[in-house]
């Protein structure tokens, strides 16, 4: 029997851009015949529509499963998915498709086949390629080596990359403590994931900033300083 694997995509009033991501998505399914593929739309609190056409979707794909919350917030959305989740591999990716879909196999291989407990996206790493403005590369190097500085023996080069995928070992010894509901909650899973001694690998990707982002710079620095902050004062008695 093929490994099951749910991909989540995590929305908020993406209603433009949500049905071509889904069938882009589909597609590679249908190339990729290896894995049990299920798609996740996790929308969490629009009022654009989406939520309708999640339902829609639901309706006329097998492979499509529409979640659809009623409360705001990514990591809150990502977290009742997996939760909820029977499949043995979770993943997610951004909505925008900013990182290039291409790289979803090779992701989910690395912890169906390759003893990767949690495999991340990164845009830092050596072999990736970017095309993102500059504000954003500095912003992004700056909160890596944050977390270097808070903690040092977390040997990873990018964070927040929308494109992640965990076993379910992973999924059931760190998601349930995860507090943060909104960005964070990626930085706050690497953190714990390392700390229970779980495998974490690293993915070279090709990615293309998506200029319509809902992301706020200044807002997610400082909800993710606010973030470290506590994760280090919480797990300061053990190594880090």
């Amino acid at each position: 029997m093929a490994t099951r694997v749910d991909v989540v995509i995590p929305c908020y009033n993406e209603v433009t851009v949500l049905e071509q991501s889904v069938l882009t998505t589909l597609a590679l399914f249908e190339q990729n015949t290896q894995y049990d593929w299920r798609l996740v739309i996790a929308d969490n609190g629009s009022n654009d529509g989406t939520s309708e056409l999640a339902r829609d979707l639901d309706a006329r794909f097998e492979r499509v499963k529409a979640l659809v919350l009623t409360v705001k917030g990514r990591g809150l959305a990502l977290r009742e998915a997996w939760l909820t989740s029977d499949a043995d591999i979770v993943s997610y990716m951004d909505v925008d498709l900013s990182t290039d879909i291409n790289h979803l196999p090779e992701l989910v291989t690395m912890v169906a086949e390759r003893g990767c407990d949690v495999a991340i996206g990164s845009r830092l790493a050596k072999g990736s390629k970017t095309d993102r403005q500059l504000k954003r590369e500095i912003t992004s190097r700056g909160y890596v080596a944050l977390i270097r500085m808070t903690f040092p023996r977390l040997k990873i080069s990018d964070a927040q990359c929308g494109f992640k995928a965990l076993n379910r070992k992973a999924v059931l010894a760190v998601v349930p403590q995860i507090e943060n509901r909104m960005w964070f909650f990626d930085t706050e899973l690497l953190i714990l994931a390392h700390q229970a001694g779980l495998k974490i690998c690293e993915l070279p990707v090709r990615w293309v900033e998506d200029t319509d982002t809902k992301v706020k710079i200044i807002s997610t620095a400082t909800e993710d300083i606010r973030g470290l902050l506590r994760m280090r004062f919480r797990r300061k008695t053990r190594p880090s």
